[in-house]
């Protein structure tokens, strides 16, 4: 009986507060400890951010997933603007028309060479027209131009077309009006292609099409990741590097490397060429002016020395 109460009154002491405790197990001091680094948004299951860094979910699956527009897509519109792209034959994915529009004869005009061209056309609510160009003021009618599909630097070297191997390449000119004018200087005076730098530099938009009237379909334009490299590799191929500058080594009449495989190298009007790229160069020509003027227009400039080129090679 004693050896039972004691046992009793161990139980009632081991209830007690004073009592004997029952230990945690260590799980007290695991929970002081440090757990890392806090895990970045996306990579927890619980935050905003975790799902929607996923391509898709349990419910999208099956189902289209709605992506935005590539931003190297591109919008024309207005009657005028979308007549003159397409009379310039810049490339159209897709022509888009009001409904119920009050046709003029741009519009027939346009619906006339879109359906020659094979230009699927879509009629769209205003609403949507709205949506389309940005709020622009489209006057009931715009097309869709695809990014544009850039040859590859070395593409040039290899052309098949006659004569002396020419190439243009411009260096920091971001106005794509000069890129379309030097596109067209460059197939009407025999050159083989243009090459544009992939960043700082203006790119094939639909104004620059517009501005070459209908030469960037026939003349290759490519892009190089890095400019001075590509021009590097044409000198490997057996190119003169030649650049245009106000302070040339050479004037443009006297300019004897004009009968030679050919880079033509064009700065921009306010920079003009830049270090890595005038280091690259073979040599650096100039126009002669009169002292009125300070420069030509980037455009005006490879026109001048495109001609002088083709004319000195008896062209």
């Amino acid at each position: 009986m004693a050896g039972n109460s004691q046992r009793r009154g161990a139980v009632r002491r081991s209830g007690s507060k004073k009592g004997p405790q029952v230990g945690s197990g260590g799980q007290r001091r695991r929970g002081l400890e440090g757990k890392g680094p806090t895990p970045k948004a996306d990579a927890r299951p619980n935050h905003k951010a975790y799902k929607s860094d996923k391509p898709a979910d349990k419910r999208s699956q099956g189902r289209p997933v709605h992506r935005k527009k590539s931003a190297s897509t591109e919008v024309v519109a207005g009657r005028n603007s979308v007549l003159e792209a397409l009379r310039t034959q810049v490339p159209v994915s897709t022509m888009f028309v009001a409904s119920r529009i009050d046709a003029d004869d741009r519009i027939r005009e346009a619906v006339q060479i879109a359906t020659s061209a094979g230009i699927p056309m879509l009629e769209a609510p205003r609403t949507e027209l709205d949506r389309l160009t940005d709020g622009a003021v489209h006057q009931g009618i715009a097309v869709q131009v695809p990014p544009y599909d850039y040859a590859h630097p070395k593409d040039l070297i290899d052309s098949s077309a006659p004569g002396t191997p020419l190439i243009v390449a411009l260096d920091s000119i971001t106005d794509p009006r000069n890129l379309g004018a030097i596109v067209r200087s460059t197939a009407a005076f025999g050159g083989h292609g243009v090459v544009v730098p992939a960043r700082r530099s203006a790119g094939m938009t639909a104004s620059a099409w517009k501005t070459s009237a209908g030469a960037a379909a026939r003349l290759p334009v490519a892009q190089a990741p890095n400019l001075t490299r590509a021009l590097e590799d044409y000198r490997k191929a057996g190119f003169f590097i030649v650049g245009l500058d106000m302070d040339g080594d050479v004037a443009l009449p006297g300019f004897e490397l004009a009968t030679s495989p050919l880079v033509v190298v064009v700065g921009s009007e306010g920079k003009g060429l830049s270090r890595l790229v005038r280091e690259t160069c073979d040599q650096i020509v100039s126009i002669p002016m009169s002292s009125s003027v300070e420069s030509l227009n980037a455009g005006l400039a490879a026109g001048v020395t495109l001609y002088e080129i083709a004319r000195l090679r008896g062209a």
